[in-house]
């Protein structure tokens, strides 16, 4: 989700309600701790150098439960960061306290905020000899595909 649109998002709900990937709410009494501009600059296994930028944002829960955070109040938050952080329309990244600092996306789906599962990944498979994945065909299949994708007067051949 990219920040332009989690301020939409804001905009049409009235309530914050945000899951985490195994389903489980996180309290509605959460804190957004901080607003951050993160930039990375890397090399990846392949030697190629990258870089990527993100709007950061950390949620926390405290044992305050009659804390509320708005709508409303978060889209002025990100308004300041737009501001004194010079943020545009960066990919959001959520961090949320697990067994450490867990990293998410962010994504907004029937009314709620889904943090989304971030994996690795080789950004050079063609530089490290991974292969890529081949689609599983079932035997049973191989024959019939062929068959009637072309049948005789349907003009595909």
């Amino acid at each position: 989700m990219k920040l332009n649109e989690l301020k939409k998002a804001l905009e049409a709900t009235n309530t914050l309600s945000f899951l985490l990937p195994n389903g489980n709410a996180i309290p509605a009494h959460f804190h957004l701790t901080e607003l951050g501009k993160t930039s990375r600059s890397f090399i990846d296994c392949g030697g190629t150098y990258r870089s990527e930028v993100k709007a950061t944002m950390q949620l926390w829960v405290a044992d305050d439960i009659d804390h509320r955070l708005s709508p409303e109040k978060w889209i002025g938050i990100i308004d300041l960061g737009i501001q004194k952080l010079d943020l545009s329309n960066e990919d959001v990244e959520i961090e949320y306290q697990s067994d450490t600092i867990g990293r998410y996306e962010l994504a907004f789906e029937n009314g709620n905020f889904q943090l989304k599962a971030m994996q690795t990944d080789c950004l050079a498979k063609d530089n490290c000899g991974v292969p890529e994945k081949k689609e599983k065909l079932s035997l049973a299949s191989i024959g019939k595909a062929e068959e009637s994708a072309c049948c005789s007067g349907t003009g595909c051949c």
